[in-house]
């Protein structure tokens, strides 16, 4: 249960922190910044186990994978 609160706050915290470093404005509701942020962490860490680290992405790389996720939706969606 605990897990998932977690995962739940730093989604919100990584979402809000990709919005407020993108150069453009992003309006997105609370449960889609929670879901940026956690498909944000989700890729960084997906980048960094394929780059041969041992360990996850931190959240400098979790609020960058978020970055990513905002332009790719912005310019495919």
């Amino acid at each position: 249960m605990f897990r998932i609160l977690g995962a739940l706050m730093s989604g919100f915290i990584i979402g809000l922190l990709a919005r407020w470093l993108y150069p453009a404005t992003v309006p997105l509701h609370a449960g889609t910044t929670i879901l940026l942020g956690i498909g944000g962490s989700l890729l960084a860490d997906l980048a960094s186990r394929r780059a041969g680290a041992r360990q996850g992405a931190g959240l400098i790389a979790s609020v960058v994978g978020a970055m990513a996720l905002i332009f790719i939706g912005r310019h495919l969606g």
